[in-house]
């Protein structure tokens, strides 16, 4: 399974109508209408919003005013095309005075949809654990070296905590790691590699 690592946006003007395509990884229902909501207000004076989005459970797509079909399902055919999952992309329109017909809107949301994946980097979706420990201050030069190639939310109190994502199939980080430190939480998750 592929997704994207991260937002990429297109923009392209075909018949003085803006289309803008944006691309985002999401995880789940929730996060998809909180990206949507987004949008809409960075983007507050558009035409239409039309949008489609695979995460492991569901699929939707949705053409917002545009005639029926094409919109949200000429979006949902890049992202199944490319193989991707818990991906939303949304295509804003800027209306232009211009009718595009039903072939020209499908090509131009289309265009804008794969225009937007070229924009960001994609990655496989592979089993992994979301770790949190504690340490003391006098294993951070250690604990650190260990963690070099991950990225780690930090907190600095009484005791140093981290949280970071570590691929199933790297014993050596999660053995080595628990040498110096407590594990507080290790939890089995999709990790993007």
């Amino acid at each position: 399974m592929k997704t994207v690592k991260e937002e990429g946006i297109f923009e392209i003007i075909i018949n003085k109508s803006k289309f803008i395509g944006i691309i985002c990884n999401v995880k789940n229902e929730n996060e998809v209408n909180l990206k949507i909501k987004r949008i809409k207000k960075i983007y507050k004076d558009a035409t239409h919003y039309c949008y489609a989005y695979i995460t492991k459970f569901k699929e939707k797509c949705f053409d917002d005013g545009e005639p029926s079909g094409t919109g949200g399902i000429p979006i949902l055919n890049v992202l199944k095309k490319n193989k991707l999952t818990d991906v939303l992309c949304i295509v804003v329109r800027y209306f232009g005075g211009i009718k595009l017909g039903s072939g020209g809107l499908v090509r131009a949301y289309s265009s804008s949809a794969s225009g937007s994946l070229q924009k960001c980097t994609t990655g496989t979706l592979e089993k992994g654990y979301l770790i949190t420990i504690e340490f003391d201050y006098e294993n951070l030069k250690s604990v650190n070296y260990i963690l070099k190639n991950c990225n780690i939310i930090k907190n600095y109190e009484d005791k140093i905590t981290y949280t970071f994502e570590v691929p199933l199939n790297d014993y050596k980080t999660i053995n080595e790691i628990e040498k110096y430190c407590k594990v507080i939480k290790k939890e089995e998750i999709l990790i993007i590699v």
